[in-house]
């Protein structure tokens, strides 16, 4: 007997066993998939601690060359000495505490306001000394900004790298070039007397070269105020969390 496509019951079962197919391919290409998307990211983020501890292949002035990940985890390996997290003032090793999600540690924190948030330190040495990379997370005008901070044991910054998910091109996307970024190394964080200031990001600074260094300010992107102040923000909140340690560092 000829089957009646006509029928209304027969395009809904259509509709319905295509959907069962579909999706079941789809699952299964995204469970293969997953290693090499978890790959990838875990190459991604030793990239960005590489690039901001200095380790990079930048040939221009304005280049932003990461290390090609046909190398990055040998270079990872051999620059980066230590890692942990700090969770409710415990030092606490673990050689994948670069791989800390700190949206997630967020959304924990949200969920459970007992919650101690675990907060992710690597500790690389770089000409015989110890530099403390420290993973950013912030808000910008339209979606999240992140980045990553290189600091010696007195706060000065070594390096950073920034990144944002939906900033506008041109604009507060430019947080993520070399112009904005490469003037954040020398900065120090703390004043004269051991007080935490963090950096800011100003407009009117009357500094064009950042030759001062002390002054806990760097210029910010034209048109972009909101980018900007989400820099600072980020930069103060997350590393005033570290402060404990850092004056451990000292004693």
């Amino acid at each position: 007997m000829a089957l009646d496509t006509s029928k209304n019951s027969y395009t809904i079962i259509f509709a319905v066993i295509m959907v069962v197919v579909v999706g079941t391919a789809l699952a299964g290409l995204s469970n293969g998939l997953k290693p090499l998307v978890e790959a990838n990211q875990r190459a991604e983020k030793m990239q960005n601690i590489l690039y901001t501890l200095g380790f990079n292949e930048n040939e221009g002035e304005s280049d932003v060359r990461k290390i090609s990940t046909d190398v990055v985890e040998e270079e990872f390996n051999k620059y980066i000495k230590a890692q942990y997290y700090i969770q409710d003032g415990e030092l606490i090793e673990d050689d994948e505490a670069y791989l800390i999600s700190l949206p997630k540690e967020e959304n924990k924190l949200r969920r459970d306001s007992e919650y101690k948030r675990r907060l992710p330190l690597i500790v690389a040495e770089k000409e015989g000394e110890d530099v403390y990379v420290i993973p950013l997370l912030g808000s910008g005008l339209w979606d999240a900004i992140w980045g990553f901070i290189a600091l010696d044991k007195e706060m000065v910054v070594q390096g950073v790298y920034f990144g944002h998910d939906g900033e506008t091109p041109g604009l507060g996307a430019e947080i993520s070039q070399r112009y904005f970024m490469d003037p954040f190394e020398g900065e120090h964080l703390l004043d004269e007397n051991g007080r935490f200031m963090g950096v800011e990001v100003t407009k009117g600074n009357q500094d064009p070269r950042n030759a001062r260094k002390k002054d806990h300010k760097v210029d910010a992107i034209a048109g972009s105020t909101i980018t900007g102040d989400g820099v600072t923000a980020m930069i103060k909140n997350t590393l005033r969390m570290y402060l404990p340690y850092f004056k451990s560092l000292k004693e």
